[in-house]
């Protein structure tokens, strides 16, 4: 999700390390050299995992040579074939292993010694031993060492473009302090990016100066440390905007609850957008938790409507309240709301007919059935393949009828992600759910964390984990 985004929050960190780089080069303040070169996104990657890795290096080894060096004089001193040394000597080699094999040969120069030694050193940790005596260069030992480094935390070797920033390790001899200069191109490219992952204008152009805010002022001595500033700083920049504060559903039902009413709730959007769907999946959802949703077909005007809502809650085993076609859609969302209240059901979901903002008609009528129905919350169903086009209806059905929320369908499959961070921000309204793929389980409650660990992290098992 979101790999556009990701990617020109990446090169902005590039692009702001090139600029500095030239510039230093130009000074005669600049030098190469040797260091962990981190790439923009292991910023957010947990320290801990890294000192755990690092500690399974250097330390073993000490401990390894130490016992080399103790038992090598044993060898050496028993030359008459003691086979209480010789045991020892092939206990220490063969150790977790799963059985214990004899030396075959008694004589060993000093020279295969130390090429076990140092084979030993670098197999530990594997499941086997073999052929890696013919390995033990300094230089291949320390391409080993760089290849740890960079494949850390990661299922495999090989380093993806995006994944880590190109270039060697730098530092400035005299330190720098970053200026407007340095970053007004690479802001404006930012912006341009960010406009062109249909993130809505405002939205864009208060990133790029929170962005510069953070940025300008700050020293810097080493290549690493533009890249965690430049991290750190879109990061809160971004979760700014998409943190709008707000109860969730759940919450309000169970407030509702307690004063032995159900909560009622109204979708709105225009067609195509899967409102009817995601109501099926909500029903779905509230079933599980163990609460009684009743769904209302009020949606009365297009053709197939009432068969389509019907469908969904038959499928998920939820009452439907439902009129004839061309009936008054008010009339049904009413006798919803008393049939919740007559049978103790916690929750009454409010399917309507999409409708362009514009259609003036059909949203008086939808103004009609928020005054019968008086809903606690109003949501706006919207499509967030569609980009800006989703916020702008969001805007005028805010205008229009004030809505409380927004669930945004399809977000799984939007690799732009513009709607996701601007929505909430431009309406000032949370967003409430994200559908998440074609089943009725495919819906998740919304969580800005979880939205910062899409746009700020390549590591997919930890998104994975926010989301269960």
């Amino acid at each position: 999700m979101f790999e556009s985004l990701k990617k020109k929050f990446s090169r902005t960190s590039e692009q702001l390390e090139e600029e500095l780089k030239e510039e230093a080069m130009q000074e005669d303040n600049f030098q190469e050299e040797s260091g962990k070169r981190f790439s923009f996104f292991s910023f957010g990657r947990k320290k801990e995992e890294e000192d755990v890795d690092e500690s399974t290096l250097l330390p073993e080894a000490e401990e390894d040579d130490e016992e080399i060096i103790e038992d090598t004089p044993e060898i050496e001193e028993s030359e008459e074939g003691s086979e209480a040394t010789e045991e020892k000597k092939s206990r220490f080699w063969s150790r977790n292993k799963d059985k214990d094999e004899e030396d075959s040969e008694e004589d060993k120069d000093s020279d295969e010694e130390s090429e076990e030694k140092k084979s030993h050193f670098w197999s530990r940790n594997k499941d086997k031993d073999e052929e890696d005596s013919e390995e033990g260069s300094e230089e291949e030992e320390s391409e080993e060492k760089k290849s740890h480094f960079w494949s850390r935390n990661k299922n495999k070797e090989d380093i993806s473009a995006d994944g880590e920033a190109s270039g060697g390790l730098f530092s400035f001899v005299r330190e720098k302090t970053i200026q407007e200069k340095h970053v007004e191109d690479v802001l404006w490219d930012l912006e341009m990016g960010l406009l062109e992952g249909d993130v809505a204008m405002e939205v864009a152009t208060e990133v790029v100066e929170s962005v510069k805010n953070n940025l300008v002022g700050k020293k810097i001595k080493r290549s690493n440390d533009i890249t965690e500033l430049t991290y750190n700083a879109l990061r809160d920049s971004v979760a700014e905007i998409i943190d709008v504060p707000g109860k969730s559903m759940t919450e309000m039902i169970e407030e509702k609850k307690a004063q032995g009413e159900p909560l009622v709730v109204m979708f709105v959007g225009i067609n195509g957008t899967g409102k009817t769907t995601t109501i099926g999946k909500l029903a779905n959802y509230y079933l599980k938790k163990g609460y009684t949703p009743v769904i209302a077909a009020s949606d009365t005007f297009r053709a197939g409507a009432i068969e389509q809502v019907t469908y969904h809650a038959d499928n998920v085993g939820v009452k439907i309240i439902k009129h004839q076609k061309g009936s008054d859609p008010a009339a049904v969302a009413y006798d919803a709301v008393e049939h919740a209240r007559a049978q103790g059901k916690e929750l009454v979901l409010i399917d309507t007919a999409g409708r362009m903002q514009t259609n003036t008609n059909l949203m008086d009528e939808m103004k009609k059935i928020k005054r019968v129905a008086n809903p606690d919350l109003v949501i706006f169903v919207g499509d967030a393949l569609t980009g800006n086009d989703a916020t702008e209806q969001a805007a005028k059905f805010n205008e229009a009828i004030d809505i409380d929320g927004v669930i945004l369908t399809k977000a799984d499959a939007d690799s732009k992600g513009g709607a996701s961070l601007s929505i909430g921000y431009v309406i000032k309204k949370p967003i409430m759910f994200l559908g998440v793929g074609q089943g009725y389980d495919d819906i998740m409650e919304y969580d800005a964390e979880w939205m910062l660990n899409q746009l700020f992290s390549e590591d997919e098992t930890a998104v994975e984990a926010l989301e269960e």
